[in-house]
Formats: C-alpha cells, sequence, structure tokens
C-alpha cells in the first residue's frame, strides 16, 4: 500500500498513515487503503492491539485538498459513493476508514501529534485510547467548508464528551489542544513521546489474557448505551466464556508463580 504502513511485531500492529510531505492529508487511496488496513487486521488472530499513527510531525491535517476540489467537480458523484455500501455493511467508503477501528475486536490505541484536523480528527476519535503530544491540535472542522462530519462522528463523539460539548465542536469548527482536549474527553492522556506510549501500552496490552482483552472491549461496546438488563447479562456470559479456559487458567497460573504468561 502507497498511503498505509502496516507493521506487525511481538502481536502488536503499528497502522502508519504515510504522507508526511502533505501532513497525512486523506485522499480516496488513503480512504481504501486504511479500510483495507483494518479488514486485514480483523482476520489476523495473532494481532491483540494496534496503535494508530502518522508518519512525521502530523497525524492527519484532514482532507487534501485536490481532492476536496475532484469531488466537488462531480457532486453526483459524491452524492452515490455516500449510500454505495457494500453487502453487510453500514459504514460507507468515508465512514469505513473510522468505523473499521471499531470493529476490531482488539483494542486501537491512537498516536496523536501536530494536527489531527476535520477527517483526521475523526479518525483519531475512532480509535479507543489517544494518546496526544503537548502540541496536538484537534479540530472537527468541518463547518468550515459548509458540511456536517461524516466520518461516524455519531458513532464516536457521542462515547467521549457532553450533547453540548459536542454541538459546540462541530458547530463553530474551533481548534482545541491537548489538555482542552483531554478535559473535554476527546484525548484519553498526554505524553511527551505519544507513539513510545502507545507503544508501551499495546505491548502491555498485548501481553494479557487475549481471550479477556477482547472481551473487555465486546462488553463496553455492547453496553455503554445498553439497558441493565443487556449489560449485566452480557457481563455474565463473557465470563462465563472465559473461566476455566487455557487463557484464564494460564494468567492464574503464572500470577501464582511469578513469571510471564505464555497465552499461544
Amino acid at each position: 500500500m502507497a498511503r498505509v504502513e502496516v507493521t506487525i511485531a511481538d502481536h502488536v500492529a503499528e497502522v502508519a498513515l504515510a504522507r508526511p510531505e502533505k501532513k497525512n492529508a486523506l485522499d480516496l487511496a488513503m480512504f481504501e487503503e486504511l479500510a483495507a488496513a483494518g479488514e486485514a487486521l480483523k482476520r489476523d488472530p495473532e494481532v491483540r492491539a494496534v496503535v494508530l499513527t502518522g508518519r512525521g510531525d502530523d497525524f492527519c491535517a484532514g482532507l487534501d485538498l485536490a481532492m476536496f476540489a475532484s469531488l466537488a467537480r462531480d457532486l453526483a458523484g459524491l452524492s452515490a459513493k455516500l449510500f454505495d455500501l457494500a453487502d453487510g455493511e453500514t459504514a460507507n467508503a468515508f465512514q469505513k476508514p473510522v468505523r473499521v477501528w471499531q470493529e476490531l475486536e482488539v483494542p486501537v490505541i491512537a498516536a496523536l501529534s501536530g494536527v489531527a484536523f476535520g477527517g483526521g480528527c475523526q479518525i483519531a476519535l475512532g480509535a479507543d485510547i489517544r494518546i496526544a503530544a503537548p502540541d496536538t491540535r484537534l479540530s472537527v472542522m468541518e463547518i468550515r467548508w459548509g458540511l456536517i462530519p461524516d466520518m461516524g462522528i455519531t458513532q464516536s463523539l457521542r462515547r467521549l464528551t457532553r450533547y453540548d460539548v459536542a454541538l459546540d465542536l462541530m458547530l463553530t469548527g474551533r481548534v482545541v489542544g491537548a489538555e482542552e482536549a483531554r478535559d473535554l474527553g476527546l484525548v484519553t492522556r498526554i505524553a511527551a513521546d505519544p507513539l513510545a506510549a502507545a507503544q508501551a501500552a499495546a505491548r502491555d496490552i498485548a501481553a494479557r489474557s487475549p481471550s479477556a482483552t477482547r472481551r473487555m472491549k465486546t462488553l463496553l461496546d455492547r453496553t455503554w448505551f445498553a439497558s441493565a438488563a443487556d449489560g449485566l447479562g452480557l457481563e455474565a456470559r463473557l465470563q462465563s466464556e472465559l473461566l476455566g479456559r487455557p487463557h484464564q487458567l494460564e494468567a492464574v497460573a503464572a500470577n501464582l508463580a511469578g513469571r510471564a504468561p505464555d497465552f499461544r
């Protein structure tokens, strides 16, 4: 792939937006390759955590202006793309590069630096955890182009912040720094070297029971807005799938023996 680099080592996949000369701006190829990378990782049972990052100084500056101009010249084609769904899909070609990280069973950690604007901000919000450099700036800036954010914002932003905060960010398109973003819930934590921090967190997750970590994400994904009965029921069902199984027994044995667990 020309726009996205994927490397896998020790059960951790690193997915990097790789157009540093363009501040990792999004074009059609980038949309397609991000979605393809996520789909490929879904099928890899050895991957236990994912780090999402951008090459160079910036995570992603948003939509490539050349692509924006091209889409503007073909509004009929663009409109068709908005409703063109693959079989069994609920997300279109522009939503999939965000939605795919939420569909992964394993946790996805975004390492942010520089700018995460527009579509880049929406991709970051699609991760499960976001670690930002102190100089990171974020903006949901589609309003500046007379548009709404439409890359899965309805599914990502509602999990992170309040309704009034979300509306303020979307209506104004204002730029927020890392500390304000953390206070608003857009950023999980701030680190001097966010990529190193994200990689360390991913390695820590990968060293734990993969059966438990996958179900941990499933538990929150399916119950965050569910009823009490549904949430409590799923807790019990997922726990029953772990108790007495090889990964759970290995976690106990390793803890009692004071050794690193082996979850093969």
